[in-house]
């Protein structure tokens, strides 16, 4: 019996690859120079798709694969597949929550003590030989015990807010409901942000949360904030970011997302306070192979007429 065809949208590791290849026929569309005409040679013989967060699937990617019926994305986010074409074409939608929770969150606090203890402008210094010819470098700023603020208390919100406590650090958030948690609550970004130390954007993405932290929210930042972004660069009003960082009204930064990846903004490059990351907060091997894990086990499941272990609704 033939496999059935799996239009694989973004690269993978070879060990997802290897695992998905024993129960579909693979088809690598980001091997093909002309999407276009790889679509429409395979296409109707696709019946499934496997994507990521960041490429997602569009309208015109679901129709030139017309018997395809599952899109498996390989991450939490999906606000770049299109869940009401994908809904009216009776397409079911997959994501892998849970299994990368901690480590986005160990990457947001990775990035708040690189930035407050400028630990990769230590190690320059110590790379230099300046230690030896200047002595002791400035001081950096602490952590434990400041305010810290989180945008979005969903299960990375939630993971990084027990980082927190171990930090004895005061535990705000936003949301779009109040939550059952010890910690102060604020109905919006711009409503929480005088009240921090430190800001993390920690929301899904998506239509639903584009702009969310928008120019009023970090207007209302206190002077010397840090911001730290492990959500998606469409939560944050990317302009009025790098305005507060030009100004100096944001002391410190460390961003792992960013508008236009991996193209983004050169000025990013430019800011001596800001720690920069490639969108990989759950770049471990442990973590991308569990995720792999269950985006086949999604696919599995539809094959084998079995409920789909994590559809997204």
């Amino acid at each position: 019996m033939d496999k059935p065809g799996l239009l694989v949208v973004g690269v993978l590791p070879d060990w997802d690859l290897e695992a998905l290849a024993r129960r579909f026929t693979l088809h690598l569309l980001y091997e093909a120079p002309d999407r276009a005409a790889f679509l429409a040679q395979h296409g109707p013989s696709i019946r499934a798709i496997a994507t990521k967060g960041e490429l997602g699937a569009d309208p015109a990617m679901m129709d030139a694969c017309p018997a395809a019926k599952i899109i498996a994305c390989y991450g939490v986010g999906v606000d770049a597949i299109d869940l009401p074409a994908a809904r009216a074409r009776g397409i079911a939608v997959t994501n892998t929550p849970d299994v990368l929770t901690e480590d986005v969150a160990d990457m947001a606090f990775a990035l708040l003590l690189a930035t407050a203890r400028e630990i990769p402008d230590c190690d320059a210094y110590v790379r230099a030989g300046t230690w030896a010819k200047q002595g002791p470098m400035r001081l950096a700023t602490r952590v434990w015990g400041k305010r810290i603020g989180i945008v979005g208390l969903g299960r990375i919100g939630r993971a990084i807010a027990r980082r927190a406590e171990g930090f004895g650090m005061a535990i705000a958030y936003s949301g779009r409901t109040q939550k059952d948690v010890p910690y102060s609550f604020h109905p919006s970004p711009a409503a929480m942000a005088p009240h921090v130390d430190i800001f993390v954007v920690s929301a899904a993405g998506g239509a639903a949360t584009a702009g969310l932290v928008d120019r009023a929210a970090i207007e209302a930042l206190n002077p010397g904030v840090i911001f730290v972004n492990v959500s998606r660069g469409s939560v944050v009003d990317e302009a009025a970011l790098v305005e507060a960082l030009q100004q100096g009204r944001i002391a410190r930064a460390g961003l792992d997302v960013f508008h236009n990846e991996p193209a983004i903004d050169p000025v990013f490059a430019t800011f001596p306070n800001v720690v920069l990351s490639p969108h990989q907060a759950s770049g471990t091997v442990e973590t991308r192979k569990a995720m792999g894990a269950l985006m086949l086990a999604n696919l599995e499941a539809h094959f084998d007429g079995r409920p789909l272990p994590t559809p997204v609704p």
